[in-house]
């Protein structure tokens, strides 16, 4: 489950948050099967779609995290839930998409470098209300 500013979000749905205003992320991994899963990092990163086929992933000067984009999972036992809080702030306006993904964090194991991506969640950025 992926919310947004406390709203649960879906490939669907475009989040509207204003330019300057902290905007709260929450992800939330339930392990349904019947074994324990991980350790693996959970890793958000945001971009732009150009709508041609060119995402430009090299924001550092619209976008700023609150805290880190990178969250180190150990273990998540069978039917449970791990919860990960960060924050994204927006320093220009614009559509933005945040990509969501689970990489394998143990080299023991040999998953593919990034097995899960969850759909892109898209968040536009607006002028502030005066």
């Amino acid at each position: 489950d992926i919310l947004v500013d406390g709203k649960v979000c879906d490939c669907d749905i475009v989040v509207t948050c204003q330019v300057g205003d902290p905007v709260s992320l929450q992800v939330k991994l339930t392990n349904w099967s019947k074994h324990s899963v991980g350790p693996f990092a959970l890793t958000m990163m945001p971009y732009q779609d150009y709508q041609n086929g060119v995402h430009n992933y090299d924001l550092q000067d619209a976008i700023t995290f609150v805290g880190s984009n990178t969250f180190y999972i150990d273990t998540v036992k069978p039917t449970k839930d791990s919860v990960y809080f960060g924050a994204l702030l927006f320093l220009y306006t614009g559509d933005f998409y945040l990509n969501i993904k689970f990489h394998e964090d143990n080299c023991s194991r040999e998953l593919p470098l990034s097995w899960l991506c969850l759909p892109s969640v898209h968040i536009r950025a607006t002028e502030p209300v005066a």
